[in-house]
Order: C-alpha cells, then sequence, then structure tokens
C-alpha cells in the first residue's frame, strides 16, 4: 500500500481532492481551501473559527476540505483524535467531531486517556458506541490518516495549520 522508506513516493497528485476526503460547502465551488490540520495543534485550534467564518460566509462559494496531520512527536493524542473523527464520519458526523475536538481542545489535549473522553463526544452526538469505538482501531482509517500524511509531506509541508488555496500553500 505505501512505500515504507518513502511514503510521500506513492502520492500521485497531493493537491487533487479525493472521494475520501471530508469536504463540506459547494462542491462544485471556484475556490477550494485544503487544511492540512491535527487537532491537538493549539494553532489548528485557532484558526478553527475563521474557517468556520469563512464557510458561513463564503459558503456557496468555496469548498472547504479538511486533511489529518497529526503531529505525534510532539501531540500524543494528535492521532486518537484523528480517529475519533474519522469513526464519527463513519456515522455521517465527521464534521461534528472536528468541530468539538477542536472547540474542546483544553478538555483532552492533554489527558492521559483521550479515548474516554472521545467516547462522550461521540455519545452526545448520537454515535453508537460500540461501532465507534471498533472504528477507532480500524486498519483502513489509520490507512486514510497516513496518506492525508503521506500527501502533506509529498506537499513538503512542515507544520499545521497548513493551509492551500486552489493547491497555492498560503503562509501563515
Amino acid at each position: 500500500w505505501m512505500n515504507k522508506n518513502n511514503p510521500s513516493a506513492n502520492i500521485q497528485n497531493p493537491i487533487e481532492i479525493r472521494a475520501q476526503d471530508w469536504v463540506k460547502g459547494n462542491t462544485e465551488a471556484n475556490v477550494t481551501i485544503l487544511e492540512y490540520g491535527d487537532f491537538q495543534c493549539p494553532a489548528c485550534a485557532t484558526y478553527h473559527p475563521l474557517m468556520r467564518q469563512i464557510e458561513k460566509e463564503y459558503k456557496d462559494k468555496v469548498k472547504i476540505v479538511y486533511r489529518h496531520f497529526p503531529l505525534t512527536q510532539i501531540h500524543p493524542n494528535a492521532q486518537i483524535a484523528s480517529l475519533a473523527a474519522e469513526s464519527a464520519g463513519r456515522q455521517n458526523k465527521f464534521w461534528e467531531m472536528h468541530d468539538m475536538l477542536f472547540e474542546n481542545q483544553n478538555e483532552w489535549a492533554k489527558s492521559s486517556n483521550p479515548k474516554a473522553i472521545f467516547e462522550k463526544y461521540a455519545e452526545s452526538l448520537g454515535l453508537n458506541k460500540e461501532t465507534f469505538l471498533g472504528d477507532i482501531s480500524n486498519k483502513e482509517m489509520k490507512e486514510k490518516i497516513n496518506w492525508d500524511l503521506s500527501s502533506a509531506i509529498s506537499l513538503k509541508l512542515s507544520s499545521t495549520s497548513s493551509f492551500l488555496i486552489n493547491g497555492q500553500k498560503i503562509n501563515n
């Protein structure tokens, strides 16, 4: 599935939006904002309200895409948070969990057991808890997150949040 020595070697066109990507807004919009984020990153949480505002103000004119870029060396709970969002996505609640993770980052970021907190979030979103917990350890979801991470590396992104507008990196 992936070249272990050079994970980005298998990424054909990293800026192309794929069926597996999380997209909201007008899918036919001429403007695409691609965000590479880490749910445990304080800067990402700071950008979150701005992204919500852009979504509200430009909803018909913009397509917003989120990809995972968990910086696990400095954010030990980033990977499990990405898996929680993906698990919620399996029950059509990705964006709701995405928002919850950023808005409540202070609650779970330093936790030694973030999974228990994510379980509570899943319950509050009306998710099937057993399915949610099963999906968190799903190999396919880990591979999807790894693909997102590899695509970020292939684009030579080094920090979160990283944004690309119509394929052009924005220096933030």
